[in-house]
């Protein structure tokens, strides 16, 4: 069955977080659209520099949630610092949530989340400078390669990415989750 899956990101993602899992996705046969906060392109950062532009496949303010099967988060530390602070961003994600589709988040992702409120007393991971940001937002913490909690993937770095992947799919592949909390 083909799927259409929204990746939310805007510049500064970590390009490796981006592209990996957006190739993994089409290689399923899938659609895998880039939404961002503006038209044109966004520059991803790789290994501590600016690096290369994606296309946005739509913008926020024309994307719809229901339009999409899942939701990837795609991390960096500038990303996530900047979509948290667009209301439009924060309501994006929260739909994907209240419609229990899956959502796949790596790295400082979770931030978003944070913003969100859909943490509480879900089973996640992060990059370990967020650890305490997501328990004092309720989440049950792990240092785990992949933690899967009712739809919800998360993992902590690029290294990661292989588990990531195949995770996200196969949670894609289920179609939407009961989110029944701990």
């Amino acid at each position: 069955m083909k799927k259409r899956i929204a990746i939310l990101a805007t510049d500064g993602f970590e390009e490796s977080e981006l592209k990996s899992p957006k190739e993994y996705l089409e290689e399923q046969g899938w659609t895998a659209e880039i939404v961002s906060l503006k038209a044109g392109k966004i520059k991803g950062w790789a290994d501590g520099n600016w690096s290369n532009e994606y296309e946005v496949s739509v913008t926020l303010d024309n994307a719809n949630p229901s339009d999409y099967d899942a939701l990837l988060l795609p991390g960096g530390v500038i990303n996530p610092d900047k979509l948290r602070r667009e209301e439009k961003a924060v309501a994006f994600v929260r739909a994907f949530f209240k419609a229990k589709k899956p959502v796949a988040a790596i790295c400082h992702a979770p931030q978003l989340l944070i913003e969100a409120a859909v943490v509480e007393g879900r089973k996640m991971t992060s990059f370990s400078s967020i650890k305490t940001d997501l328990i004092n937002a309720g989440a049950i913490w792990e240092d785990s390669e992949v933690v899967c909690d009712h739809g919800l993937v998360t993992s902590r770095n690029p290294d990661d990415l292989p588990a990531f992947n195949k995770k996200m799919v196969e949670e894609i592949k289920e179609g939407k989750h009961d989110r029944q909390t701990l």
